[in-house]
C-alpha cells in the first residue's frame, strides 16, 4: 500500500467550496459523459453516522470502457467502471473504505480516500489522526495555479493564472499567492492506493498516484474557475442542480435514472456538506513504461471533448 497526502488551497472559503464542489462535482461528471460512458449514479442519499453525525452517501459507478488509453484497453474488458462510495460529512469525508473504490475486474485494487477542509493555508499539521497510517508518508503541496496538468486537459478560460471573477474579484493568481491571498481554504486529502499483485504493485501504485494528482488539480481549477456560476447559490439550489444534472447524465450514457434522494439534512454545529465524488479520472494516454505497448503499435485518440450541459431548470424565479 502506497500512502500520499495532497493539500490543494484555494482562494475560498471551506463554506463557499461547501457549494462549489458540488456543482463543479455534478458538471464536471455530465461533461465527461456520453452514450454508455460516464457517471452513473446509483444513490445520493442522506446518510446518518453514529461518530460524525448526519451527512450524505453516494454510490457511482464510472464507465471507462472508451476512455481508457490504448494500452489499458488491450488487457481489460469491454465493459469497465471503477465503483465509487462515498460518505460524506463536510467538512469531513471518506470515499471508500477498504472495497469501496474498485475496479470491476480488479478485486485486488483499491483506493481510500480520506478529506479534511480547513480555512488555512495548508499549515495544519498531523490533521489526519488514522490507524491505517504506518510510520511517516508523503506530504504534497499542490498549486492550482503553477502545477502543470495533462495538456490535453488544459483550457486557457480555466487557468488560474489568466482567471479573474467577475462577481468576487478574486485572480489572477500570482507567484506566491498562497501566502498573501485572503480568503484561503486547503483540502487536505490521505490518499491509500493498494495494489496486491505481486511484481506489478509498487509500479501500479505510483502510477495511480499519478492520475490522482491530475484529477485534484483538474477538479480544483475548475471549481475556481467556475466560482462565477456557482457564487451565491444556496445548498438547496446546488442539490437541486446535481440532481437535475445527476438524471441528466444517467440519461445521456443510456440508463434508467434511479430513485434519487438529495434532500438536504440538518448538519451538526461547524459543519456543512461534503463532496460527491472526485472528478472523473483523466487517464493518460501514455502507458506506463512497464506496460509500454511495441512501439509500431498504433495509437488511437484520447476521449472526445467535453460535451454541452443540458439547459436545466432556472434554479431562481421560474417556478
Amino acid at each position: 500500500m502506497l500512502i500520499k497526502e495532497y493539500r490543494i488551497c484555494m482562494p475560498l472559503t471551506t463554506e463557499e467550496y461547501r457549494v462549489g464542489q458540488l456543482y463543479t462535482i455534478s458538471k464536471h461528471s455530465h461533461q465527461e459523459s456520453e452514450k454508455g460512458e460516464g457517471v452513473e449514479v446509483v444513490k445520493n442519499e442522506p446518510h446518518e453516522d453514529p461518530v460524525h453525525g448526519p451527512g450524505q452517501f453516494t454510490e457511482k459507478r464510472v464507465h471507462l470502457s472508451s476512455k481508457l488509453p490504448s494500452w489499458a484497453r488491450a488487457v481489460t474488458p469491454r465493459i469497465f467502471y471503477i465503483t465509487e462510495k462515498a460518505w460524506n460529512y463536510y467538512p469531513y469525508t471518506i470515499t471508500a473504505d477498504s472495497h469501496s473504490l474498485q475496479c470491476s475486474f480488479l478485486p485486488k485494487f483499491s483506493i481510500y480516500i480520506e478529506t479534511k477542509y480547513e480555512d488555512n493555508c495548508g499549515d495544519s499539521e498531523n490533521i489526519f489522526h488514522s490507524d491505517k497510517i504506518l510510520g511517516d508518508h508523503e506530504v504534497s503541496f499542490l498549486d492550482i495555479a503553477f502545477d502543470e496538468i495533462p495538456e490535453r486537459y488544459y483550457r486557457s478560460l480555466e487557468d488560474p493564472r489568466f482567471f479573474s471573477s467577475a462577481k468576487t474579484g478574486r485572480g489572477p493568481l500570482r507567484e506566491g499567492w498562497r501566502q498573501h491571498t485572503k480568503p484561503i481554504m486547503c483540502s487536505y486529502k490521505l490518499v491509500s492506493v493498494k495494489f496486491e499483485v505481486w511484481g506489478l504493485q509498487t509500479r501500479v501504485e505510483q502510477f495511480v498516484h499519478k492520475v490522482i494528482r491530475d484529477i485534484l488539480l483538474i477538479g480544483h481549477r475548475q471549481a475556481f474557475a467556475w466560482v462565477d456560476e456557482w457564487c451565491g447559490m444556496t445548498m438547496e439550489e446546488v442539490r437541486r442542480y446535481e440532481q437535475e444534472t445527476q438524471e441528466a447524465t444517467n440519461e445521456l450514457i443510456g440508463l434508467v435514472a434511479p430513485a434519487i434522494s438529495v434532500s438536504e439534512v440538518g448538519q451538526p454545529k461547524a459543519t456543512h456538506s461534503a463532496p460527491a465524488s472526485a472528478p472523473s479520472t483523466p487517464l493518460s494516454d501514455e502507458a506506463p513504461e512497464f506496460l509500454a505497448p511495441p512501439k509500431t503499435r498504433p495509437r488511437k485518440k484520447s476521449a472526445p471533448e467535453t460535451l454541452t450541459l443540458p439547459a436545466l431548470r432556472e434554479r431562481t424565479g421560474a417556478e
